[in-house]
């Protein structure tokens, strides 16, 4: 008889690992020791769970690449013993470390799943517990005995996504993220339907590889109307600068005016990166397709196509980490690694 899989719970922080008092009202820490006790529809789950919490829990506010590298190797070290693993973080930071996870693990053949809430799970109208036993339940999917999904991703009211395309969009309704460049994976009905044909292919071949070395010497600039060539000019000088995300206009664009491109030329030409994304909430960056970003396009500016802002910076990080030859730069972040570029 097959034995139920087995499913890692994390918990970095945030909203949903807190519970309230109900004496005086304050929200207090959540004791993951008792997670069973405390949400007994987990135990109709057809999964074994055990569960991890972070020494000292923090605000997704306040995530960084060390935290990155902390769930990791928490996962690194589990990975043999666990068939999926889901991640409780704070829905702020969400999408920039569901990115950067993807990123960092390698040949993935079991599901990382992060989830989250609007409220606290000790809140009469919680969304924590719907979001909690979806995503685990998700992560317990298998298919001939193998998990069926090989990715990062992030559930949260009723979908399933890619990490790395998601965004926040609201801090006060439930529908927190969206996906706006590539569609859901799962929905959550009263069945789950799986839109199988979406999944990155599950690497069973492969041995896991962990990527820990990112590199946080970037900058994220977004480009408006009246933008000093003093303000553009100083932050390009940072002396340790590596790398730069510059959301422009639409489909790329961006001011001709002759001191804004000679910044860039100059930048460039010191060996720093710079990647164009939109600013807009869906669409793709298309260098070339107007005048005004056809000349970014000459200087050697790096197409961010349709990624996020969250899935640039976090993939800037980690190619800056890896000592990409500057010559092949360009083609590798131009290029999906992890399914965050359509093709």
């Amino acid at each position: 008889m097959r034995s139920k899989p087995r499913i890692f719970l994390i918990y970095t922080g945030g909203t949903i690992g807190m519970s309230k008092d109900f004496e005086t009202g304050a929200l207090k820490a959540f004791n993951f020791s008792k997670l069973l006790h405390n949400i007994p529809e987990l135990k109709l789950l057809d999964c074994e769970i055990d569960t991890f919490s972070f020494k000292n829990p923090i605000d997704s506010s306040n995530m960084n690449p060390e935290h990155w590298t902390e769930i990791a190797r928490t996962i690194e070290s589990n990975y043999e013993n666990f068939d999926g693993f889901v991640v409780l973080h704070g829905s702020d930071t969400m999408s920039y470390s569901a990115s950067a996870l993807s990123f960092m693990f390698e040949n993935l053949s079991k599901p990382i799943i992060f989830t989250g809430s609007q409220l606290p799970i000790g809140d009469l109208r919680t969304d924590a517990k719907e979001n909690l036993i979806t995503a685990i339940q998700i992560a317990s999917l298998q298919e001939n005995g193998q998990p069926l999904i090989g990715e990062v991703c992030l559930y949260f009211e009723y979908k399933l996504y890619r990490g790395n395309r998601t965004t926040k969009i609201s801090a006060e309704h439930f529908n927190a993220f969206a996906s706006p460049n590539y569609p859901h994976l799962v929905e959550s009905g009263v069945n789950l339907t799986l839109n199988k044909q979406l999944f990155l292919p599950v690497s069973n071949n492969d041995n896991l590889i962990v990527h820990t070395r990112l590199d946080n010497r970037v900058a994220i600039i977004k480009m408006f109307p009246g933008m000093s060539e003093s303000v553009l000019s100083t932050i390009l000088s940072i002396s340790d600068l590596k790398g730069i995300i510059i959301e422009t206009y639409g489909a790329g664009n961006a001011p001709t005016e002759d001191w804004f491109l000679d910044l860039i030329k100059k930048t460039i030409n010191k060996g720093l990166y710079i990647v164009n994304v939109t600013q807009c909430s869906g669409g793709s960056v298309d260098m070339g397709k107007y005048e005004t970003s056809t000349v970014l396009k000459n200087l050697g500016v790096v197409s961010g196509k349709d990624i996020t802002t969250e899935a640039a910076i976090t993939k800037l990080m980690y190619l800056l980490g890896h000592n990409i030859p500057q010559e092949d730069f360009k083609t590798v972040f131009e290029t999906s690694l992890r399914g965050e570029i359509s093709l």
